[in-house]
């Protein structure tokens, strides 16, 4: 998952809004959202070479995605892979903030990541190149390949068009989709992360289109005021096509 806008506790109706892109080489196999076999509770992709999952959410109203932290073209092969911390969250019934302690005395056994997790009353984030863990506070935030509201330009732009749907009452599924299908790539303002400049430029859309890498699936979570769960998952090709829209919805318990 490479971009990830979202507002907590700012709607009245929705306590989370939160809006992601997963950005990954085509040729890394994933399976479709769906309800898990092994795990029915977990309701989320799955990527099939670790077993672990970017983002996912839970029928008892748990969800959590996981992002990486870019560190050049080619970072030190960890020996564990970051979505697993994604999904034992959405398997484990600790809380959050316990959760996140767990993982900070093992964090150097994953690449650079950055992990947000929460529930129905609580959200916090971590990253093993950013501290300790922090509950994250009410408002719009949105992350990419760094540290949590980093200014880069399409984290500031996510921010600022989710903010827009907020202010003019014009939040759903689509409009937050909307967000998502940008494919303008910044003209200035690129961070250096040690790709050079052609790729920072090209990676630096919301919606990033490549025949190598680029964005796989968007997904939209909206956890409601009573406590069920709205999750959207629009797929696409590597010509950046959209290949199925899936929707579920979690009743609350």
């Amino acid at each position: 998952m490479c971009l990830l806008a979202f507002a907590w506790k700012v709607h009245p109706d929705y306590p989370l809004i939160l809006a992601g892109n997963r950005d990954e080489r085509h040729a890394r196999a994933s399976a479709a959202a769906g309800l898990w076999s092994d795990a029915p509770e977990v309701l989320a992709g799955r990527d099939l070479e670790a077993g672990g999952t970017w983002l996912g959410v839970t029928t008892a109203g748990r969800y959590a995605v996981v992002t990486n932290y870019r560190e050049g073209l080619n970072p030190r092969k960890a020996p564990r892979s970051r979505g697993g911390l994604t999904s034992e969250f959405l398997l484990s019934t600790m809380p959050t903030a316990d959760y996140m302690q767990t993982v900070q005395p093992h964090a150097a056994d994953y690449g650079a990541f950055s992990l947000v997790g929460g529930d129905r009353d609580s959200l916090w984030y971590f990253s093993n190149r950013g501290g300790e863990p922090t509950p994250i506070v009410p408002g719009i935030h949105s992350l990419s390949n760094h540290l949590l509201d980093t200014p880069w330009p399409k984290v500031q732009n996510a921010k600022a068009q989710l903010k827009l749907l907020l202010d003019t009452d014009a939040v759903s599924v689509e409009t937050l989709l909307w967000i998502l299908a940008d494919r303008r790539p910044a003209e200035a303002g690129l961070p250096d992360t040690g790709i050079g400049p052609e790729l920072e430029r090209r990676v630096s859309a919301a919606f990033v289109q490549d025949p190598v890498y680029g964005t796989r699936c968007s997904t939209i979570v909206m956890l409601h005021k009573d406590g069920g769960l709205t999750f959207s998952e629009r797929r696409f090709d590597a010509a950046g096509e959209a290949l199925e829209t899936r929707r579920f919805w979690i009743s609350a318990p």
